[in-house]
């Protein structure tokens, strides 16, 4: 879904999120092949499928995370050592308390291969590079992303990445924002915020930008919501 626009005037940039927005990590069988509980069972689908969860999105503090691994957890998009520490931690309370199983799941979300794109995610962004509307990439990540927009050929199509780890703010702080809209040269009334989280995205309107609020379903349930995004907004790439 989408929140509709009441300004005049397409806009002149569009900033996205990346996870659950432009990209969605999506779990595979082979990844737990070799994984199992500390009784050497099988990790249950349901178990499999929670973990995903909390790697990607991730709602406060979990309560098994204390001590110094709870500020790591805190401070995890700002520091990519903190943030290993943290999903580290949250992965091994979680059920994968055997020696490596949780280092082995977690590489896999620094694995470029891991992402996802959704399916309108090309089409949008090198939609709006033909037609002149600048774009960036403004994402809560300890991680560089850029190696996944290289992997899908989507380097040109991105005019800015601004990334908490690199810029020291995490949204929904306004300065994450500027960083990419001062990158881009245009200002808060001429872009757009496209990304599935209400307060973490929604948190552009704060600064001038518009919003249209998109939801992160598996990919293959999902065709066009960022064609939907930005064609409310008056920008129609069919």
């Amino acid at each position: 879904m989408t929140k509709a626009s009441t300004e005049v005037g397409a806009p002149r940039a569009v900033l996205f999120d990346f996870s659950g927005t432009l990209f969605r990590f999506e779990e595979r069988a082979e990844w737990f092949a070799d994984l199992h509980d500390e009784h050497g069972e099988p990790l249950h689908v349901e178990t499999q499928a929670e973990l995903i969860r909390r790697m990607t999105h991730p709602v406060g503090v979990p309560d098994v995370i204390t001590g110094d691994d709870r500020i790591a957890w805190e401070e995890r998009d700002l520091d990519p050592a903190q943030h290993r520490r943290a999903y580290l931690a949250m992965l091994r309370s979680s059920g994968l308390a055997v020696p490596g199983h949780a280092e082995s799941l977690y590489e896999r979300v620094l694995d470029p291969h891991s992402w996802q794109p959704y399916p309108d995610t090309a089409a949008v962004l090198r939609g709006l590079h033909d037609r002149g509307i600048a774009t960036a990439v403004v994402s809560n990540i300890a991680f560089d992303l850029r190696a996944v927009l290289a992997l899908h050929d989507l380097t040109d199509a991105v005019d800015a990445v601004s990334l908490s780890y690199e810029v020291g703010a995490i949204k929904p702080e306004p300065r994450i924002f500027t960083d990419a809209l001062d990158r881009l040269g245009v200002a808060p009334a001429d872009a757009l915020m496209v990304g599935d989280s209400a307060e973490a995205d929604g948190g552009s309107e704060a600064v001038g930008l518009r919003f249209a609020l998109v939801e992160a379903l598996p990919t293959d349930a999902r065709p066009r919501a960022l064609l939907d995004a930005v064609g409310a907004f008056g920008i129609d790439l069919g």
